[in-house]
């Protein structure tokens, strides 16, 4: 049988994503997603956790993350989970890390904290090739979209 690994998570990154580049060339955006929950514990008494989602994109999406995510930012993202394993250097003990490797990458919520506008082209990007072979719309005006304005 074959294997099947998909996470979706939303919530708000932590801090503003790190870009880097690997030994070969690779370029690889790193960031973390916390992501909130409401529950009623055994007594009824409504309690609040969060969990903090370690995630990494790779290549362009990697480079268009970096650019218009910062600390803060309402996301939802979605990939494949990816388990690492190393020894630790300084004590020599075996650590891993599960993180997601993003795939799909969505802004959501609010488009700023500061009443500031911000410009995003598009809203959405993936690692995958789009199938779309048209161009834009005429109607779509050139240069920055106040996505406050969006009804939705």
């Amino acid at each position: 049988m074959r294997g099947f690994s998909k996470a979706i998570v939303a919530g708000n990154i932590t801090r503003d994503p790190e870009l880097r580049t690997t030994a070969n060339g690779s370029t690889v955006c790193g960031f973390t997603v916390a992501v909130n929950r409401t529950y009623r514990d055994a007594s009824g008494e409504q309690k609040e956790d969060v969990s903090f989602i370690d995630c990494s994109s790779w290549g362009k999406l990697a480079e268009m993350v970096s650019q218009y995510a910062k600390k803060g930012s309402g996301v939802l993202v979605s990939g494949r989970l990816d388990q690492r394993s190393w020894e630790d250097k300084t004590d020599g003990k075996k650590r891993s890390r599960v993180e997601i490797v993003v795939e799909d990458f969505n802004f959501i919520g609010s488009s700023s904290r500061d009443n500031s506008s911000s410009s995003y082209d598009g809203g959405s990007a993936s690692n995958s090739q789009s199938s779309d072979s048209g161009s834009a719309p005429d109607d779509i005006p050139d240069g920055e979209i106040d996505l406050s304005e969006v009804p939705f």
